[in-house]
């Protein structure tokens, strides 16, 4: 008489675990849609507050029929980075950090100071980051983006503005950069 194994479908016998519960598997799974709808629901708020700076540079609200300038957002105490700044220091004229992201005004080009090439390029540097501070530090600003999101040195490009003005067209008015035309021309 042929001997026939106790489980005939199956080599190895299932054994439970003593330590496993039956249902642990999908309260896993209704933790992970949870976790992932959560997840989703604070992209989707995120993206309502950051208003319309955010989605793209000169976008305005709606109100009825008439275009609304959205109010600046962003406010913050800038110091110098060189001095120990910290998270929001001015870098130099036309470079910035804000919420631990290193920004680059887009729309103009300042002296280097990091280093100079001559003295006076040195001072107005110089000049230019002491007046990007208290420009920074008078108020609430936004950032408005342009058709690219970050140059070769990983900086957010972007256009610093307050109530509709660029901050950088200011430092241009009063003789500290030049508008960006694309390129680096030298201040010596």
């Amino acid at each position: 008489m042929v001997r026939r194994p106790p489980y005939p479908y199956n080599r190895y016998p299932r054994v439970r675990h003593p330590y496993r519960r039956p249902g642990k598997t999908r309260f896993a799974l209704w933790l992970f849609v949870a976790m992932a709808g959560g997840f989703a629901g604070t992209l989707v708020a995120l993206q309502a507050t950051q208003g319309p700076q955010a989605r793209g540079a000169g976008a305005s609200v709606l109100s009825g029929a008439v275009a609304v300038a959205a109010p600046d957002q962003f406010r913050a105490r800038f110091g110098f980075c060189h001095g120990g700044g910290g998270q929001n220091c001015v870098v130099d004229g036309d470079t910035f950090r804000f919420a631990g992201e290193t920004y680059r005004i887009a729309d103009i080009d300042t002296p280097e100071t990091h280093p100079p090439r001559c003295a006076e390029e040195a001072a107005l540097g110089q000049a230019a980051t002491e007046r990007l501070r208290g420009l920074l530090n008078e108020g609430a600003f936004s950032l408005d983006a342009i058709d690219r999101d970050t140059d070769v040195h990983g900086r957010k490009l972007r256009i610093v503005t307050r109530d509709g003005t660029s901050v950088g067209e200011r430092l241009v008015d009063e003789g500290l950069a030049r508008r960006w035309v694309g390129r680096r021309s030298p201040w010596c």
